[in-house]
């Protein structure tokens, strides 16, 4: 098999996957910071998305959540293929395909935009969403070796914190770039032609916005390709078949790569309806374009709580850290599902502190001491993000058939909470 430029085959020695070790790249840090900001920014872009779709094609809930549902889709379908192609090509040109494959995404949006078809939309979404899956698959375990062992949890912990500030920036950005025309007509009082231009002109704003956003990647893409030849001693195992399915049989990988599942599904199936919930009467009463911004509050929380626990983790036990965070969001999402008001709002929005070091710690801990299989393991979390597509999906399920009861669909993402707790206990030692 042909390897590529600074990539070993598996029979060489010392593989880059041993931790904190064989990687000469001074500086590759702020690259690796730089793709969690990116494809952090653009997952979080879908919580604008939603409402704005939601009204202008006049969806259901679970409709509505086909949204999520392909784009998380793309990490079931791309992550053990993503993997194979990274492990081909190596971490540096694998980010170069996969910065690509989102442009490709997102310059979809415009066919989508111009047609006005809620089916083509779903399928810019999930080409986006495979680029992003590829770029995943770099990052997570390129940012696990560049240092040594003993500080992996702080370290992915701290990068995801660029991956939260992305997740800040992009959705305040989008709120007023693309919920500003939701105030003063509804697409439910429009019908034929009238509701024809007036699907255009709301879809114009969005392909607008990921036109931007597809000439940013491109700039992106031609940096790192640029740079394509810097790491250094980058060596990786080869695999057969559905490589890294065989790790599920770990108890500790297979409990965490289940959690990774259970919390992306909560954490997205939260973040897509937080703008109608928000709006509801029972709680703050106003205009989706006019609290879209507090979306940023929710995802800000996480880039706070990042930093803060890429510090706490140093101390304390990375799995005690989980179970604490797991349970406190279960209290904060039933305070704000029996209350109303301020209290109601902000008690879910400091969900997403709760959630800040979820993924890292969960990532970490699940693949503790994979060694050369570390690409493998990344893979198949990234399947497992897949929960992104199914738990949403459920949750609009559940809201639909209590009427639209957005609090009672609450108990989807409490359930997700407390299976992560139960593996913060379980895996509170080291593997």
């Amino acid at each position: 098999m042909a390897i590529a430029p600074g990539v070993s085959s598996s029979t060489d020695p010392m593989p880059i996957e041993e931790e904190g070790s064989g990687i000469d790249a001074p500086g590759l840090n702020y690259f690796v910071f730089g793709l969690f900001f990116i494809f952090g920014g653009i997952t979080s872009l879908n919580d604008v998305i939603i409402p704005k779709l939601k009204e202008l094609f006049t969806l259901s809930w679970t409709e509505a959540m086909l949204v999520q549902f392909c784009f998380f889709a793309a990490y079931a379908i791309i992550g053990i293929p993503g993997a194979k192609l990274v492990k081909k090509l190596g971490y540096m040109r694998g980010a170069v395909a996969g910065l690509v494959t989102m442009m490709a995404g997102c310059l979809l949006f415009i066919p989508a935009s111009q047609t006005a078809t809620y089916g083509v939309f779903l399928f810019a979404l999930f080409v986006l969403a495979s680029g992003v899956v590829i770029v995943q698959v770099v990052a997570n375990p390129l940012i696990s070796l560049l240092g040594p062992a003993k500080t992996t949890h702080s370290r992915l912990t701290f990068a995801q914190a660029f991956n939260s500030f992305g997740t800040w920036v992009f959705p305040v950005v989008g709120a007023s770039l693309i919920l500003g025309s939701l105030a003063g007509i509804s697409a439910s009082e429009l019908t034929g032609a009238e509701l024809d231009a007036y699907r255009q002109e709301g879809s114009r704003v969005i392909w607008t916005t990921y036109l931007g956003l597809a000439i940013a990647i491109g700039i992106v893409a031609f940096v790192v390709w640029l740079f394509r030849n810097r790491l250094k001693g980058e060596k990786h195992e080869a695999s057969e078949g559905l490589a890294g399915l065989d790790l599920l049989k770990r108890s500790r990988f297979g409990f965490g790569a289940l959690c990774i599942f259970l919390y992306v599904g909560g954490e997205v199936a939260i973040g897509s309806v937080i703008i109608n919930y928000l709006s509801e009467e029972r709680v703050l009463g106003q205009p989706e374009n006019v609290i879209a911004w507090m979306i940023g509050l929710y995802w800000g929380g996480a880039m706070v709580g990042r930093f803060i626990g890429s510090a706490a983790l140093r101390v304390f036990s990375p799995g005690k850290i989980l179970a604490f965070n797991a349970i406190g969001a279960i209290l904060l999402i039933l305070i704000s599902t029996n209350t109303s008001g301020i209290v109601a709002a902000y008690t879910l929005l400091a969900v997403g502190l709760m959630n800040s070091i979820m993924f890292p710690t969960i990532f970490s801990l699940a693949c503790e001491k994979l060694g050369p299989r570390a690409a493998d393991g990344s893979g198949i979390i990234n399947v497992a993000i897949c929960g992104g597509a199914i738990v949403p999906l459920l949750y609009g399920v559940v809201a639909d058939a209590t009427g639209g009861d957005l609090a009672m669909a609450m108990i989807i993402p409490i359930i997700c909470y407390a299976v992560i707790a139960g593996f913060g206990v379980f895996a509170r030692k080291p593997a």
